[in-house]
């Protein structure tokens, strides 16, 4: 930049920049700077759009000239931008670096899944009654003799919908029961609601036998049973 010729100084001398000389010129030098060192082709953030000018994606600036964006790659919104992506990236990596630590062994390696050669499927009961409000009960009871150790029985709902067996029907649902080696069985009953009141729906696991006790919510209009 000239320093020649300022208000104020003498022939010869360099002068007293201002500020908004002192900006422009620190703003000139970081961009000769930038073009000496950046190669633009390897920036992912920079971008040459249809109408000839150029984007930083980063912090979505629009500049006219190549010189123009690297000015705006050393200023303080593009290195605020930075650090912020960089901290996102490394938020991002812990998160997934946690999320496969709970699939891995104490040591870090990955947890084998246990196989097992299924052996059929187990015995089973099934009592239907009704209480003496009315409300419709089953209970179910599975018998695991051979379960493998430190294995217990899980049970879930699923709906007509998600199952493959037959063809979908709004009125009934299945509740399955699995334990290994064993197959896993499901009975289909009634879409209805459940009562998850204390004592109305219990589950248990005695003597290698899995047992779960539902009832269902009292339809509206049903008549209590005499006792």
């Amino acid at each position: 930049m000239d320093m020649q010729n300022r208000a104020g100084s003498k022939f010869g001398g360099g002068g007293v920049m201002n500020d908004g000389q002192s900006a422009r010129d620190r703003k000139e030098r970081l961009r000769q700077l930038a073009l000496e060192t950046i190669d633009l082709n390897k920036d992912p953030y920079f971008m040459r759009n249809h109408l000839g000018t150029y984007e930083c994606k980063l912090c979505l600036t629009l500049h006219t000239t190549e010189g123009s964006y690297l000015a705006h790659t050393q200023a303080k919104k593009h290195q605020t931008n930075l650090r912020r992506r960089a901290k996102e990236d490394s938020d991002k990596q812990k998160a997934l670096a946690l999320l496969n630590d709970t699939s891995a062994g104490r040591y870090g390696a990955p947890a084998k899944r246990r196989k097992f050669v299924k052996i059929g499927r187990p015995g089973y009961s099934l009592t239907k009654s009704v209480d003496s409000n009315g409300a419709k009960c089953l209970q179910f009871a599975v018998n695991y003799p051979e379960i493998a150790d430190g294995i217990v029985p899980r049970y879930r709902f699923m709906s007509s919908f998600a199952q493959r067996v037959e063809a979908p029907d709004k009125e009934f649902q299945f509740l399955l029961f699995a334990a290994e080696p064993y197959e896993t069985i499901g009975f289909k009953i009634p879409n209805k609601p459940i009562d998850k009141g204390e004592g109305r729906f219990v589950t248990s696991w005695v003597n290698n036998a899995f047992n779960l006790t539902l009832f269902f919510m009292v339809e509206e209009g049903a008549c209590p049973v005499a006792s």
